[in-house]
């Protein structure tokens, strides 16, 4: 006697194999219900001359269990990944207002200065070149770099001496050691948090006009540090 089968899905196979998106809780739920009264009715119908064959009923049982087991993994992941973005969320409304350090080349000009922190891993002679929100070379000085961090402020007057407008600008630093070989300089800007958007994954920081996740936040920096 053939047992009645209702399919769970065109790709359900031992070790528990991936549901497919558009089946649910409540569908799963309702198939097995379904298959559960079919197995009941023919139990109790089946011929004793011909009985039912055990393991076929026995292979969908084990079947919908997995599915089942699936279902409710996957019911604890999405729980486990609203956690960590109420985590994360919690953790960027935390910097609002708050001076932080971030990686990153461009830094807001505000009241004729714009500030950032160059670390440098070996004494370097540098070229500094400073650009607009458009592209044009502002500025362009040569200086001599120690090891360690060091901070580099800019006035905001270009080679000529003409003072350019607030406004957001981008250095770039192009440095060699006493050998001659390149040496890699990479950049901090430091700067109020305005706003987090929590509509962001993950949430993104609004500083200076800029966005930033929370991942490239450096270091928090005590007012008037």
């Amino acid at each position: 006697m053939a047992i009645a089968s209702i399919p769970v899905s065109a790709g359900a196979t031992s070790g528990a194999a991936a549901v497919s998106g558009a089946l649910d809780n409540t569908m799963i739920a309702s198939n097995f219900t379904t298959f559960l009264q079919l197995l009941t009715t023919q139990l109790k119908n089946q011929n004793p001359l011909d009985p039912l064959d055990t393991n076929q009923f026995t292979q969908q049982l084990v079947m919908f269990a997995q599915v089942e087991q699936q279902l409710k993994q996957n019911d604890q992941l999405a729980t486990l990944v609203s956690l960590e973005k109420n985590a994360q969320a919690t953790t960027a409304l935390a910097y609002v207002g708050q001076t932080v350090a971030v990686n990153g080349q461009t830094a807001a000009l505000a009241s004729g200065q714009a500030i950032w922190s160059l670390q440098a891993p070996k004494p370097a002679a540098a070229t500094v070149t400073i650009t607009s929100s458009t592209g044009q070379t502002v500025y362009s000085g040569r200086y001599t770099l120690q090891a360690g961090t060091q901070n580099f402020a800019w006035d905001g007057r270009d080679n000529n001496g003409v003072k350019w407008p607030d406004g957001n600008y981008t250095i770039s630093v192009s440095a060699k050691d006493a050998s001659g070989q390149a040496v890699s300089i990479p950049s901090e800007v430091q700067g109020r948090v305005d706003s987090v958007d929590l509509t962001q994954s993950p949430p993104a920081l609004s500083i200076g006009g800029q966005t930033f996740t929370l991942d490239k936040i450096k270091r928090v920096v005590r007012a008037g540090a």
